[in-house]
């Protein structure tokens, strides 16, 4: 069968055009009753829900506003993790300069010691940061671009 877009306003429609229940479609698609009624009156579906349905009718799911809602997602999801990834890099960095602050207060030929230490966790956590706050981002993509090739 060649792939087609879902529309979930004929979903209804398609539906009855092969003499099936609502009851019948949720068995087969592994959703509720409740929510195939509530996709056939309009309300929004979930990604997994369309999946769900489009395998049962045996089409493909090209809803582009959906697809950029999920791809917008994922970037922010991406972004968060990023960003907890960062935040327990610095965490783990400072709980290891502890015990080597601790020592160079007590004994003052220690404190190389510690201060090679917090240098490397600088130069670490900066790398770090280079990638998860974007510094070298699009807009300085597209700069170099111009630069190097004089578009405008």
């Amino acid at each position: 069968m060649k792939p087609t877009k879902i529309n979930l306003r004929d979903l209804k429609k398609m539906r009855l055009q092969r003499h099936w229940s609502q009851e019948q479609l949720a068995e087969m698609s592994g959703l509720s009753i409740r929510t195939i009624q509530r996709i056939e009156t309009g309300e929004n579906a979930g990604f997994e829900s369309l999946k769900s349905l489009a395998a049962v009718f045996e089409i493909n799911i090209i809803d582009s506003d959906k697809k950029n809602e999920i791809t917008q997602i994922r970037k922010e999801e991406a972004y968060i993790q990023n960003i907890k990834g960062f935040y327990k890099l610095l965490a783990i960095a400072i709980l290891s300069l502890i015990a080597p602050i601790i020592l160079a207060i007590n004994d003052p030929s220690n404190w190389g010691v510690f201060f090679w230490l917090l240098l490397s966790w600088v130069v670490i956590v900066g790398i770090y940061s280079l990638n998860v706050f974007d510094f070298f981002g699009n807009e300085w993509k597209q700069r170099l671009i111009q630069k190097k090739f004089k578009k405008k």
